[in-house]
């Protein structure tokens, strides 16, 4: 066996020891070492995506083994003239050399690329608005603790990986594998949104006391798109020629941010009267060119005739019999996650996931929401959003070819102190909001401020999710990614909540009369109250001559306070853990057989 070496695992030097390893070592003992290669094949179907937020870059897949690729599902482009030929169509295709670019993928290939883009746009549209949309507008009506409730709706995107293997695992082989799951979610997403889209200005009214069913309903639509994003990242791998399977993850990319970006950036703007105002009306009104009804009641219908064309105009190839499916595939793949649990460097690696992100989460979290109760309106955030769109895609490129070579975690480590600066600078824009009205250069800084977090989280999120591509175990690849991935999302989502409710609990503000526009009446009979809460203040505005005064605002010291435990973090554990881990060997990563 070759020697462990203290260098990042990735490397050319790393190749070359492996070739040598392959050729030189008893194939009893490489038998072994590869006796469930057909496991990881089915087990790479459970996708390993990763959807944080609006950052969502994802990574072409590792080069698979000759043993690997020889045993790839057959290539489903839907032809029978290359089914009827015992895969041979499949094979020679395999052989190709890939694509150069999108447009010189072979026909089948670009259809196929076209359906698994929409597919994602699909599930971005919901998740959109769980994790853009419906805060900005529910916290008009509700509290920062509120809001953080509402923000459970986007737990099932980190917690797929819980029953990811039942989606891999159970179908019907006359549907399709990954049919039999997309065809049914799809239906109920659509009859789930049709209902919202009759029901949801009744809901958003009262938004304080149906807060719990608003919830409800988004959480399951939330959890119907996880689900559905395991089957598609499963069907991605049949439906792409393997030569130019790497454009699955570009399909991912540009499919998801294309969701989630119409279900922000453009409704949120569309829905704002001021932006109807300023740009499309010439007599002012009192709502935008867009409403949540009509908008979700659209994708709805979009749903449901997508689902009825993909049911009877797209052929999945029929699976084979497979030992692996049922309860025994199910038991095999629970089985590859506790042993990638059972690691101690994977131990390691997943503490410091689920610590990392909470120095930013103020500022992720309320800074936006904070603007807009400033006086920032919706037009200019959504303005501010969509100049910052193209920025992540040109620095998901960047910071992917930051992320090699020994040391891929570095500008990971680096943009870690970049996002807790930018938190900070964050702030400062928000305790110099202008009194008189936003202009054109407080908006710059704005944009210029946000464009940098966005570069330092893009580059984090990258840079991240390049390690688990380099580390992850190639016979349970599938499964090693995703269970690192789950984690990492989970590690943003749950300290939200308790920063939210923290905002809150810190700020203290007063509902008090005017002297200078009240009566000596109003002044002796008025009882000061605290309106710290969004349905007090607006008690409180309702009251002539009454106005809110901030005393403390909760947001500063829950970001100072977030700021602060991310920086000790970070210079007493983080930064040398990662520094530790990322120089082992590639055999401290691997999953004893």
């Amino acid at each position: 066996m070759s020697v462990p070496r203290e260098r990042q695992p990735y490397s050319t030097a790393d190749s070359e020891e492996t070739s040598k390893t392959s050729s030189s070592e008893p194939a009893s003992e490489m038998g072994d070492y590869y006796k469930d290669i057909d496991v990881s094949l089915e087990l790479d179907d459970l996708g390993a995506s990763n959807f944080d937020g609006q950052h969502h870059l994802s990574l072409p897949p590792r080069p698979r083994s000759t043993a690997a690729s020889s045993r790839l599902p057959q290539y489903d482009d839907g032809s029978e003239a290359d089914k009827g030929h015992g895969g041979a169509a499949s094979k020679a295709a395999d052989k190709d050399a890939p694509a150069k670019s999108l447009w010189q993928l072979p026909p089948a290939d670009l259809r196929n690329f076209s359906l698994l883009c929409l597919l994602y746009l699909l599930q971005g549209i919901p998740v959109g608005l769980a994790m853009g949309s419906v805060p900005f507008l529910l916290k008009s009506k509700l509290s920062y603790g509120q809001v953080g409730l509402f923000s459970l709706a986007s737990y099932p995107y980190s917690m797929k990986l819980l029953w990811s293997p039942i989606v891999d695992a159970i179908y019907s082989r006359r549907i399709g594998r990954r049919k039999s799951w997309i065809v049914p979610i799809q239906t109920v997403s659509s009859i789930m949104l049709l209902w919202l889209g009759s029901h949801v200005d009744t809901l958003m009214e009262d938004a304080e006391n149906h807060l719990g069913f608003i919830t409800l309903v988004f959480f399951t639509l939330v959890f119907l798109c996880a689900t559905q994003d395991v089957a598609v990242d499963g069907w991605a791998l049949t439906l792409l020629s393997h030569a130019n399977l790497s454009y699955a993850s570009t399909a991912q990319t540009i499919g998801l941010n294309t969701g989630y970006f119409l279900s922000f950036t453009v409704f949120l703007a569309f829905n704002s009267p001021e932006f109807a105002n300023k740009y499309f009306r010439s007599v002012p009104g009192d709502t935008g060119l867009l409403s949540m009804s009509t908008y979700l009641t659209f994708w709805g219908w979009v749903y449901l005739i997508m689902t009825i064309a993909l049911l009877f105009g797209k052929r999945e190839e029929k699976t084979r019999g497979d030992a692996r499916t049922g309860k025994s595939g199910i038991m095999d793949v629970y089985s590859a996650m506790w042993k990638i649990g059972k690691l101690s460097n994977v131990q390691l690696f997943v503490g410091i996931h689920l610590i990392a992100k909470f120095g930013f989460q103020a500022n992720d979290a309320v800074t936006n929401l904070k603007l807009l109760e400033k006086g920032f309106s919706k037009e200019d955030l959504a303005l501010t959003v969509l100049i910052d769109f193209p920025f992540e895609i040109i620095f998901g490129y960047y910071a992917a070819k930051w992320s090699v070579g020994d040391r891929p975690l570095r500008p990971w480590l680096y943009a870690f102190a970049g996002r807790l600066g930018c938190a900070l600078l964050a702030q400062a824009l928000v305790m110099c909001f202008p009194s008189g009205g936003v202009g054109n250069g407080y908006l710059l800084l704005v944009i210029l401020v946000h464009v940098l977090g966005s570069f330092m989280s893009t580059v984090q999120f990258v840079s991240i999710n390049a390690f688990h591509t380099q580390i992850a175990d190639p016979a349970i690849g599938g499964t090693y990614m995703t269970t690192l991935n789950t984690v990492s999302n989970l590690g943003g989502q749950w300290p939200r909540v308790l920063v939210l409710f923290a905002v809150d609990y810190f700020t203290r503000a007063d509902c008090e009369m005017d002297a200078a526009k009240s009566t000596a009446d109003q002044l002796d009979t008025f009882v000061p109250f605290s309106c710290a809460k969004q349905a007090d203040r607006q008690k409180c505005s309702a009251i002539e001559g009454a106005a809110c005064v901030m005393k403390v605002d909760g947001y500063y010291i829950a970001n100072l306070m977030c700021v602060a435990v991310g920086g000790a973090l970070f210079f007493t554990v983080i930064r040398k853990k990662v520094e530790y881990l990322q120089t082992l060997p590639l055999s401290k990563w691997r999953v004893e057989k």
